[in-house]
C-alpha cells in the first residue's frame, strides 16, 4: 500500500518537472527567437546646414543566425534629404529590393538576404548619406514594417527592438559681419512680431554690404553693395522661417557670408471646441474636460485653463483667480453644484493664444437611490422604500382605473359609431368645443403677439458717453500709458450668474479701473483691480446683475497716470430668475415646484374621478334596477290591458257568429284594434329607448 502511494508521488513529481522543463525551454526559445536589434550609428549629433553626414544601420543578432533583413526608415523631408541610400560595404549579400528613397515623403527602404546566414554583434547593413536643409531637430526612426528573420528554414521573425536617431542642425558660424536683432534675438525661438529689426557691427575698412532676407537657410548675396548702413528693417513679414544673409566688401573683395535665422508667427492656434464629459450639463461633480488644437507655424506649446464659478454660494471662495497650465484631458477637483465658465487658452511657441469658453452646469440629480434608505429627490427629500412601494402601487391602480375607463369609453364610442349617429350630448359638447377653439385660438394669437413685442423691446437708444465727464490726464512727463486689453468677459449671462472679466496690461505694477454701465438706467459701476506679476488681471463681481444690456470698458492706472479708455464691449444679461426683494427664485426651481403641484393635482384628480365614478356606477345600477322594475310593471299592465281588449274582441267575435255585426259594433272592433296597435307600438318604443339609454350610460 505504501509502495503504491510512493510510486504515484514519484509519477506526479516527474510530470511536474516535465512541464516545468518545457516551460523553461519555451521561454528561452521565445526569448532567443526575438533577440535581434537594429540601430542607427551615430544616434545623435550636431551638423551644420548645407553639410552632409553619414548614418550607419547596424545589426546585432544577439547570438542567433539570421538570413534576411527589411529596414524601413522615416525622416523629416523639410530638414533632411537623402544623398545616397547605400554606400560602402554591407553584410547583405543579395538585395532582394534595391535600396530606394523618397525625399518628398521622407521614406527610405532596404531589403536583402544573407546566403548561409549571419551571426554578428555589429553587422553593417548600409551607410546612408544625408544633407542638412535647415536648422532645427530631426528624428530618423525605424518603421514597424522593419524586421529580421532567423536562418531556420521557416523565416521566423527575430527583431526585438530598434534604436532610432536624433540629430541637431545649426547654421554655419558667421563668416561675415556679426548680426544681432533686438526684435528676434534668439535664432531658435519664435516671435509674434512681424517687424524685423537687424543690426550688425561696422568696421572702418568696410566699403559696403550686400544682404538679403529670404526663406533659404544658405544663400550667398549678390555682389551689389547696398551701402554702408549697419541696420535693416523689414515690416509686415508673413509667418514662417526666414534667414538673413550678409557679406562685407573690403579692399574690393567680398568676404564670407553670415546667416541669421528669424522665426515669425503672428497667428494664434486654430479655433477648437471644449468637450466636457459626460456632458456640459451633468450631475457629476468631477467632469472631464477635453481640448486639443493645432498651430500651422510654430506649433502648440501649452494649454492654460481657468474655471470661473457663476453663482454666489458657499464653498466657492477658493476659486482659481488666474490661469493654470493643464493638459487634456483635465480633471478638476470636486466642484460644488452651480454654473461655471470653463476657459481654455492654447498658446503657440511665439506666445500667441486662442481662448475658448464653454458653459458647464453641475446640477443635483432628480433621483438618487440610497440603498438602505430609499430614493433621494433633489438632495433634500428622502422617500423611504415602503412609501415608494405604496406610491408605485397607487400609481399602478390609477393607471389601471384609467385604462379600464378608456376601454369602456371605447366600447361606447364603437356602439355609437355602429348606430351611425352622434349622441345629442356629444354633439352639444362638439359645438361647445368649436366655440372654445374659435374663442381661445384668436386669444392665443393676441397673447403671442404681445409676448413677441415684449421680448423684442429693448432700450430705445444706446447709452451715450459724456466725453466732458471723462477728461483724464493720460500723459505725464511725455509718457503715454496704453489701455488694458480685455481678453475675457462673460458677454452672455443670466441674472442668476456672476459677471466676470479679465485681461492684460502692458507691464506689472499697474492697476486696472473697470467700468460697467447699465444702458437702460445709465448707472455705472467702477472697481479697481490689481494685476499679477505678468500683468494679468481678473475681476469677479460679488453680486448678480439685473437683466439688461451693459457696456464694459477699462483703464490702466500707474501712480497718478491714467490711460485712455479701452474699446467698449457690450454685455447682455438675460432673465432666468425671479426676484422678490432679496429673495431670488430661479425658473428651474419654479418649474420644478409647478411640476410637483401639477403632479399632486393630477393625483388628486385621479382620486376624484375614482370616487365619483364609483358613486355614479352605484347610482346607475340603482337606476337600471328601477328601469327594469318599471319595464316589468309596464309589461304586466300591457298584458292586463291586452287581455281586457282581447276579451272584448272575443265577445264581439262571438256576436259575429250566425249574424252580421251592427255598424256600431264594427266601429267598436275597429277602434279596439287601432288602440291595441298604438299601445303595443308606444310601449315597445319606450322599452327600446330605456334599453338604449342603459347601453349608452
Amino acid at each position: 500500500m505504501n509502495l503504491n502511494i510512493f510510486n504515484k508521488f514519484r509519477l506526479k513529481t516527474a510530470i511536474l518537472f516535465l512541464f516545468f522543463g518545457f516551460g523553461v525551454l519555451f521561454a528561452l526559445g521565445a526569448q532567443n527567437a526575438n533577440a535581434a536589434t537594429l540601430s542607427l550609428s551615430p544616434s545623435t549629433g550636431t551638423f551644420e546646414v548645407g553639410s552632409t553626414f553619414n548614418v550607419n544601420i547596424i545589426l546585432n543578432t544577439e547570438g542567433q543566425t539570421v538570413n534576411a533583413i527589411t529596414a524601413d526608415l522615416r525622416f523629416p523631408p523639410d530638414a533632411l534629404q537623402v544623398v545616397s541610400p547605400a554606400s560602402g560595404k554591407s553584410v547583405i549579400g543579395i538585395w532582394t529590393v534595391p535600396p530606394r528613397y523618397d525625399n518628398a515623403a521622407g521614406l527610405l527602404e532596404l531589403e536583402g538576404g544573407i546566403p548561409g546566414g549571419l551571426n554578428t554583434s555589429s553587422g553593417l547593413i548600409s551607410t546612408m548619406t544625408f544633407r542638412v536643409k535647415k536648422p532645427g531637430t530631426a528624428f530618423v526612426q525605424f518603421l514597424d514594417s522593419s524586421e529580421v528573420y532567423l536562418h531556420d528554414g521557416q523565416g521566423t521573425p527575430a527583431l526585438r527592438e530598434t534604436n532610432n536617431g536624433v540629430y541637431t542642425f545649426i547654421l554655419p558660424p558667421p563668416a561675415g559681419p556679426i548680426v544681432a536683432s533686438e526684435t528676434h534675438p534668439d535664432q531658435t525661438k519664435w516671435y509674434s512680431n512681424s517687424s524685423i529689426i537687424l543690426t550688425w557691427a561696422h568696421e572702418e575698412d568696410v566699403q559696403g554690404y550686400s544682404y538679403v532676407l529670404n526663406k533659404e537657410p544658405i544663400t550667398v548675396p549678390n555682389n551689389t553693395s547696398q551701402g554702408t548702413a549697419t541696420g535693416a528693417i523689414y515690416k509686415n513679414v508673413a509667418d514662417g522661417n526666414y534667414y538673413f544673409h550678409i557679406k562685407a566688401l573690403r579692399a574690393g573683395q567680398w568676404g564670407g557670408v553670415t546667416h541669421f535665422a528669424i522665426n515669425v508667427d503672428t497667428t494664434p492656434p486654430v479655433d477648437f471646441p471644449i468637450e466636457i464629459s459626460p456632458d456640459a450639463k451633468t450631475t457629476s461633480t468631477r467632469p472631464t474636460i477635453n481640448f486639443i488644437t493645432t498651430d500651422s507655424s510654430s506649433g502648440v506649446e501649452r494649454y492654460e485653463i481657468k474655471i470661473v464659478p457663476l453663482r454666489i454660494e458657499s464653498g466657492l471662495d477658493g476659486f482659481q483667480e488666474f490661469f493654470i497650465e493643464a493638459n487634456s484631458p483635465y480633471a478638476p477637483a470636486e466642484m460644488p453644484l452651480g454654473n461655471y465658465d470653463v476657459i481654455v487658452r492654447a498658446y503657440d511657441r511665439a506666445g500667441n493664444y486662442r481662448e475658448v469658453t464653454q458653459r458647464l452646469e453641475i446640477t443635483t440629480p432628480l433621483f438618487k437611490i440610497i440603498s438602505d434608505k430609499g430614493i433621494e429627490i433633489q438632495g433634500t427629500l428622502i422617500i423611504p422604500w415602503w412609501l415608494v412601494f405604496i406610491l408605485l402601487l397607487l400609481l399602478l391602480g390609477i393607471s389601471g382605473f384609467v385604462a379600464w375607463t378608456i376601454y369602456k369609453q371605447h366600447q361606447i364610442a364603437e356602439a355609437n359609431l355602429s348606430g351611425q349617429a352622434i349622441p345629442p350630448d356629444v354633439q352639444q359638447k362638439l359645438d361647445e368645443l368649436n366655440k372654445y377653439r374659435q374663442k381661445y385660438g384668436n386669444m392665443l394669437m393676441i397673447v403671442l403677439a404681445v409676448v413677441s413685442m415684449l421680448l423684442s423691446a429693448g432700450p430705445s437708444a444706446m447709452a451715450q458717453e459724456d466725453e466732458d465727464n471723462r477728461n483724464f490726464d493720460t500723459r505725464a512727463e511725455g509718457v503715454l500709458i496704453s489701455p488694458p486689453i480685455i481678453t475675457t468677459a462673460s458677454k452672455n449671462i443670466s441674472n442668476e450668474e456672476v459677471f466676470y472679466a479679465g485681461g492684460q496690461v502692458e507691464a506689472s505694477g499697474m492697476s486696472v479701473v473697470l467700468y460697467l454701465q447699465n444702458m437702460t438706467t445709465g448707472e455705472t459701476i467702477s472697481v479697481a483691480v490689481e494685476t499679477g506679476e505678468r500683468g494679468e488681471w481678473f475681476y469677479r463681481h460679488d453680486s448678480f446683475l439685473t437683466a439688461g444690456r451693459y457696456l464694459l470698458w477699462a483703464q490702466s492706472r500707474l501712480g497718478e497716470q491714467i490711460s485712455p479708455p479701452s474699446p467698449q464691449i457690450q454685455i447682455t444679461v438675460h432673465v432666468t430668475a425671479l426676484q422678490f426683494g432679496s429673495t431670488r427664485i430661479s425658473y428651474e426651481a419654479l418649474f420644478f415646484t409647478l411640476a410637483l403641484i401639477m403632479l399632486s393635482g393630477n393625483a388628486g384628480l385621479g382620486v376624484f374621478i375614482w370616487h365619483h365614478r364609483k358613486h355614479a356606477k352605484r347610482k346607475h345600477a340603482i337606476f337600471l334596477k328601477e328601469v327594469r322594475e318599471a319595464e316589468e310593471s309596464v309589461r304586466r299592465g300591457f298584458a292586463i290591458l291586452r287581455s281586457d281588449i282581447q276579451a272584448e274582441l272575443d265577445t264581439i267575435k262571438k256576436a259575429k257568429v250566425g249574424k252580421e255585426l251592427s255598424a256600431e259594433l264594427k266601429e267598436r272592433e275597429k277602434e279596439l284594434l287601432n288602440d291595441l296597435g298604438e299601445i303595443e307600438h308606444k310601449v315597445g318604443k319606450e322599452v327600446w329607448d330605456v334599453e338604449r339609454a342603459e347601453h349608452t350610460d
